[in-house]
């Protein structure tokens, strides 16, 4: 188990994953906590760049809007200021 911080409007190579973060938001701090990701993931697999993963994240739903494969297991966790992690 990693865990990787993803500045928004940037991307990250992790072993075989490329991941784009577009936005991280979070619930006021009023409301229940809740953060939610716009991401973009590809794997390179033989050597092609194939999308594995477009779309939201929340984090309070990590069975239902996580990324599941053989090999990883993606999930955001939290938005810290811009960041995603």
């Amino acid at each position: 188990v990693s865990e990787k911080k993803i500045s928004v409007s940037t991307n990250i190579i992790w072993e075989t994953l490329y991941i784009e973060v577009f936005t991280c938001l979070s619930s006021p701090l009023t409301e229940v906590r809740e953060d939610y990701v716009l991401i973009d993931v590809y794997d390179f697999i033989n050597e092609e760049k194939i999308n594995i993963y477009k779309g939201w994240m929340i984090s309070s739903s990590p069975d239902i809007t996580s990324l599941e494969n053989p090999i990883y297991d993606l999930w955001l966790v939290d938005c810290i200021n811009d960041k995603a992690s």
